[in-house]
């Protein structure tokens, strides 16, 4: 019986211990990400400070003003019910804070409305919604919830779609991922939000938003076919990954060829470009050619002729006729 208290002071100790060795940022990193306005409600044309706390050290976020949002139910028109166009980039330092202005502007569908704060980076893909009032800005109840209903992929996937000539030259290349989708639960779907990403080798996928326009009822099935779309000059081995909501849906490989026309068009013009230049050198050489041998020739003709010797005049020069000579002697 001596020996309890002992051993608990002793497991007390060596758990006062570990916490201290724990990393200084495991709380930090524990800790959800909170948002913080500096006014709960303002007109279009205003200004809020949106601050916020615990998010990951160095995280891009995107800050936005939506519309049939609540803090509750998020954002159940996506980033289309938002104000894009005067959203605002803020990057957490390095203790997972940031504090940033961002306009107050009316989103395109009437309020409840959010500040709606969520990581692009591919590290951080947490999101805060904050209840905001846009003054003056329309006020309708929230669509009917259909979180009854389920999808999930019934058939196989395919790309479909075509390169252009001007693919062979860089242009981006797109295509459009189709797919049947059936609705496993007990209430509709309606234009339900895709989210479509490409990736390239083992980089992780950057994600779109497309909203499928239509509705899935229950025990029902549809075809939905998305635009996809590659950056510029893109080739080699893609993945093309579709998810709604948390749930990865659709992967599908897609290998782009090399864009041949550009390095043709690099070859023409590392051979065509000195070609042209010699051309143009030669031609200066043919025009400064002929006029240089006009220049001798005029020198020629104008040059003295030779005089006579001085010692000589025309009347004592001797005959050149020896009978002439002869008879005078």
């Amino acid at each position: 019986m001596t020996r309890s208290p002992r051993a608990a002071a002793l497991l007390l100790v060596l758990a006062a211990l570990a916490a201290s060795l724990l990393p200084a940022g495991t709380a930090a990193a524990a800790a959800a990400p909170k948002v913080t306005l500096s006014q709960q409600e303002a007109g279009a044309g205003g200004e809020l400070v949106v601050g916020g706390t615990g998010w990951k050290p160095g995280a891009l976020l995107m800050l936005l003003i939506c519309g049939q949002s609540t803090p509750a139910a998020g954002l159940t028109g996506g980033t289309n019910s938002c104000a894009n166009a005067d959203g605002r980039a803020a990057t957490a330092d390095a203790k997972g804070a940031f504090r940033q202005k961002l306009p107050v502007a009316e989103p395109p569908v009437p309020c409840p409305c959010v500040v709606h704060v969520a990581g692009v980076t591919g590290g951080e893909q947490a999101s805060v919604d904050v209840a905001f009032t846009v003054a003056g800005h329309p006020t309708e109840p929230l669509p009917a919830r259909t979180g009854g209903g389920r999808l999930a992929v019934l058939a196989a996937v395919r790309l479909e779609g075509s390169s252009g000539v001007l693919v062979w030259f860089g242009a981006p290349a797109q295509r459009r991922i189709v797919f049947t989708v059936g609705n496993l639960g007990s209430g509709p779907v309606r234009d339900p939000v895709f989210q479509v990403g490409t990736a390239h080798g083992v980089f992780a996928p950057q994600y779109e938003e497309r909203q499928w326009r239509g509705t899935v009822a229950p025990g029902r099935k549809a075809l939905v076919e998305l635009p996809v779309e590659l950056p510029a000059g893109a080739h080699g081995d893609y993945r093309v990954t579709v998810k709604y909501g948390d749930r990865v849906l659709v992967e599908q490989p897609w290998g782009v060829g090399r864009p041949w026309g550009v390095v043709v068009f690099w070859v023409l013009l590392a051979v065509v470009v000195p070609t042209a230049l010699f051309r143009a050198g030669m031609a200066v050489v043919d025009r400064a050619r002929p006029a240089r041998a006009a220049r001798h020739r005029a020198t020629e003709a104008v040059a003295p002729e030779p005089t006579a010797l001085p010692w000589f005049t025309p009347d004592s020069a001797p005959s050149e006729n020896p009978s002439t000579t002869k008879g005078h002697a």
